[in-house]
């Protein structure tokens, strides 16, 4: 039979099991607002009975485990809307700022001072030799290079920015990975040869792991999940072992770290590359697998994936602007110039040239040149034309060849009467002796040099550059002077260094409205208004744009416009979606204070009550004592 000791250990039990219940309590409203606590709960069972004659007799109350509430299924829908979330915020938020580049909408920007420029060509034309009209023309151009400039800037210096965030969150997926690992390695040892959860610890790893989720789009891969429908019916824990992965790339393995390596040392352009580092040291390339969290925004805007001759991003929402404004402003530089080369000059000079050499074919490089014919002019003192001589541009051409070769050095120095009139003194190549000049830089670069000899410019003469135009429209010619820069109205070849040729802008009194020198020629300022209604091929990568230059431009706009409204919208339902998850997951796991205020209650009455059972007992074994006495 059971004594009354065994008694008086029932109300001890009773009196730890409130108090252990009472602790835990306090320590869930202590932490109900610490960042990814999981409210805990005791879990206690009747201790084994004392066998008697009478039948077994209560022992009291044993404290099995204190458990936190934890559905697994849940917090892994929870982790996989907060990279999603963060995702979307990113991309709006840089998308927004990247719209605001582009405020076509209000009749502001680029597109306002493309007309105006062309205003300004109206304006000349109708008065084709007024310095003062030449000048507002100059001006005019110059704020529509530096507005276009202005914009390239900036988008620029947003890839940058967002660039460097690059390194800052890859550096801090890093340092929560190598913590992640110690903690597994903490766990590990808590939870090894005991049945009790390390909940602390355990809530500290899917802080992590939520934290990592947003930076990079991690997944955890774990062994079994067990139920623990004692404590709550939605509650959970993932057991054996642990792996935590980006799209294949493990980061962290148990306890062991493999972090990511990222660089700018290689790229000439500046732009950070990251690499997954093995064990054993080597780096695979590993920024196109990133696709989720922060860190995949980030590559998506910026571009991922980077071409190892330039060192530029091949992909990316902002490359591609950068792309397609550099493209808009190649062709309106090329357009216009191809255009200016007609006015009468007596030298002219190409831009520096990449990868062309003397003998390399002019339609195989990397040039904007067409199959076709162009029209080498020259006029005499009165702005008469002298002489004209077609040059050809077919897939055989090259600079510089042998005489009777398919050069354009042969073309030009080829003895032809041009004029048929049986007189050796006034056809095109007697104008250029050694006019011709095809030279290798330094740099590597290259550049071609046109010129009427020194006689016939003491006479007055000069020459121009028409291109033919198959079909009459201005983009069916070869665009041979627009391609090279010859007698340029536009210097540079893109968004970032567009800009009036420094002689108009030292001298504004000689821009040209037409194409020869006599007084009230206007027609290439008439050309040149035209210019805006022609259709262009505006070529970005793989894909070809058949517009006008501000048809050009307004797709820039609009594909900008049209990415923040997506992205804006998607954020709204990524929003709605990470905000009824999270409630599902507080519901879950989060502190409730009414709750805890209610066991708090409730545990108070029955340490009162397992106290009051030891007092009764006192008095028992007093009253005992007694009888001895």
């Amino acid at each position: 039979m059971p004594s009354i000791f065994n008694s008086l250990n029932i109300g001890y039990t009773g009196l730890s099991a409130s108090q252990v219940g009472i602790e835990t309590t306090a320590h869930n409203i202590a932490n109900a607002d610490s960042d990814g606590y999981t409210r805990q709960r005791v879990v206690s069972t009747a201790s084994t009975p004392v066998n008697s004659a009478r039948g077994n007799v209560g022992n009291g109350v044993d404290i099995l485990a204190i458990e936190r509430i934890f559905d697994n299924f849940v917090f892994d829908r929870f982790v996989t809307l907060s990279s999603d979330k963060e995702y979307s915020d990113y991309e709006k938020k840089t998308l927004q700022e990247l719209s605001s580049y582009f405020p076509e909408i209000d009749n502001v920007g680029v597109k306002a001072s493309l007309q105006e420029y062309y205003n300004m060509w109206q304006s000349f034309s109708d008065n084709p030799d007024n310095d003062a009209i030449k000048l507002a023309l100059a001006k005019q151009t110059e704020d529509l290079s530096n507005h276009i400039k202005q914009v390239q800037t900036q988008v620029l210096s947003l890839q940058s920015q967002i660039n460097n965030e690059l390194e800052v969150n890859v550096n801090e997926v890093n340092s929560l990975a190598k913590e992640l690992a110690g903690l597994n390695l903490s766990i590990a040892a808590a939870e090894d040869g005991s049945e009790y959860t390390a909940n602390d610890l355990r809530d500290k790893r899917n802080v992590i792991e939520r934290d990592l989720s947003r930076l990079i789009g991690s997944n955890v891969n774990t062994g079994n999940i067990e139920s623990n429908i004692n404590i709550d019916s939605s509650s959970n824990i993932k057991t054996e072992s642990y792996l935590l992965s980006v799209n294949g790339f493990n980061i962290v393995d148990g306890n062991s770290f493999h972090p990511l390596h990222i660089s700018k040392n290689n790229n000439p352009k500046g732009f950070y590359e990251i690499s997954y580092e093995k064990q054993d040291g080597t780096l695979l390339p590993m920024a196109e697998e990133i696709s989720g969290g922060k860190i995949g925004a980030i590559l998506n805007l910026r571009g991922g994936a980077i071409d190892t001759t330039s060192g530029l991003p091949v992909d990316g929402t902002i490359q591609n602007v950068v792309s397609e404004l550099d493209t808009f402003a190649q062709g309106l530089i090329e357009a216009t110039n191809n255009l200016y080369a007609q006015t009468p000059t007596t030298k002219m000079e190409s831009n520096p040239i990449a990868g062309l050499s003397a003998s390399s074919s002019l339609l195989g490089s990397s040039l904007n040149l067409k199959e076709g014919t162009f029209d080498l002019i020259v006029y005499d003192i009165d702005g008469n034309e002298a002489s004209r001589r077609s040059i050809t541009i077919d897939v055989a051409t090259t600079m510089s060849g042998v005489a009777g070769s398919n050069s354009i050095e042969a073309q030009i120095s080829a003895q032809i009467d041009d004029n048929n009139d049986g007189n050796a003194n006034n056809d095109i190549d007697n104008f250029f002796k050694n006019g011709f000049n095809f030279v290798n830089y330094a740099s590597g670069d290259s550049g071609l040099e046109l010129r009427i000899d020194a006689f016939s410019k003491s006479q007055g003469y000069t020459f121009g550059i028409a291109d033919t135009l198959k079909d009459g429209s201005f983009d069916s010619g070869t665009n041979f002077a627009g391609a090279l820069g010859l007698n340029r109205f536009f210097d540079g070849d893109s968004a970032k260094n567009i800009d009036l040729n420094r002689s108009y802008k030292d001298n504004s009194t000689l821009l040209s409205a037409g194409y020869s020198s006599t007084t009230g020629d206007n027609r290439l300022a008439i050309d040149m208004i035209q210019q805006q209604f022609e259709k262009y091929d505006f070529n970005i990568g793989n894909t070809t744009f058949n517009s006008t230059t501000y048809g050009m431009f307004d797709i820039i706009a609009t594909e900008v416009g049209t990415a923040t409204n997506s992205a804006m919208r998607r954020n709204d339902t990524v929003t709605a979606q990470f905000n009824a998850t999270e409630m599902e997951y507080a519901s879950v796991s989060k502190v409730s204070m009414d709750e805890e205020m209610t066991n708090l209650i409730k545990y108070q009455t029955a340490y009162g009550a397992a106290a009051k059972i030891i007092t009764t007992i006192d008095q028992m074994m007093q009253t005992l004592l007694g009888i001895k006495q």
